[in-house]
């Protein structure tokens, strides 16, 4: 099965390394090549990896993902025609210049369909423990996007920023798209600096809705604030694409617990209710939604898989 060219919107995958699903001998390669290659076969459009190091929280025990651009290499090498998204790759992991490299490596190798989503990180732990810097996030992030746009758009660079440089640096070979791939990059409307960014660098923008509420009611806001965001920049609002992450808990009533105040409000219910759902995320101007299951491995596919028949044939 493909996905649907009359799809109301895309609707991606996303493997969860934050509760149990990437937790240390959780998820083999093996078991994300075979959530992949399903999730192709039942006509997801894109699959996600997020990009973490190692978690040490208070009261837990450390754990942490595989490393992230390795699985998206492998993952280019094992599928045929979903999109395969970041989500996002932090540049303070990476050299700028160098990453820009990398995304272009992984668009060949995967015939253009990498979405390149990039993000400043949060999780400090990490950055202390990889011997990272963990100051001025937001003006770093700034300049590494700067400098990896304009490699994947114009093929050279001549930077000189206050964290980053690259002299006379060029892009050779180039991949499969002239501009390289599309630039995501995710803010809610409490991150003003980020969502200046985004109005200027990004091709598309993401909400991640995954830690509040994970419905269509929550996009007017920051669909807003995107909006406003543009126009400061003196942007056209309508040429930035609009994505967000979903919490979905295909769990019957009886295994799922109603949510507590202030903690996360996955979507719910059947398939029919899902995928009402999505559609009304269509309505509001979504263009692409990563669902962040509840259920892991490859059941976590097939519990979805009648959603997308719904999106599709109604």
């Amino acid at each position: 099965m493909t996905a649907a060219t009359e799809r109301p919107l895309k609707v991606g995958f996303f493997i969860s390394a934050m509760s149990g699903g990437m937790r240390d001998g959780a998820l083999r390669w093996t078991d994300i090549r075979a959530m992949a290659e399903r999730a192709e076969q039942v006509g997801f459009d894109s699959f996600w990896i997020p990009d973490h190091l190692l978690f040490k929280n208070p009261g837990e025990e450390p754990h942490g993902p595989w490393e992230c651009w390795s699985l998206l290499c492998a993952l280019a090498a094992s599928t045929q025609r979903m999109e395969l998204g970041s989500l996002v790759a932090c540049t303070a992991f990476r050299n700028p210049a160098l990453m820009a490299k990398m995304a272009d490596t992984l668009d060949e190798i995967s015939g253009g369909r990498l979405i390149l989503g990039l993000g400043a990180g949060w999780h400090e732990p990490e950055f202390t423990a990889y011997g990272y810097p963990v100051d001025h996030p937001v003006g770093r992030f700034e300049e590494a996007v700067c400098l990896i746009r304009t490699l994947l758009r114009d093929g050279h660079a001549d930077f000189q920023g206050t964290y980053y440089e690259a002299r006379d640096c060029e892009l050779r070979p180039r991949g499969p798209r002239p501009q390289g791939p599309p630039i995501l990059i995710g803010s809610l409307a409490t991150g003003p600096r980020m969502l200046r960014i985004v109005a200027k660098q990004a091709d598309l923008w993401n909400g991640w809705l995954m830690f509040g509420r994970s419905h269509p009611d929550v996009v007017p806001p920051l669909r807003d604030a995107v909006d406003a965001a543009c126009a400061a920049a003196g942007r056209n609002p309508g040429s930035l694409g609009r994505t967000v992450g979903v919490a979905v808990d295909q769990r019957s009533p009886r295994e799922r617990r109603p949510p507590a105040p202030g903690k996360p409000e996955p979507l719910t219910g059947t398939p029919e209710e899902i995928a009402a759902a999505l559609l009304d995320f269509a309505r509001g101007g979504i263009s692409h939604v990563q669902l962040i299951p509840s259920l892991q491995g490859v059941a976590g596919v097939e519990a979805l898989a009648p959603v997308l028949d719904l999106l599709d044939h109604g």
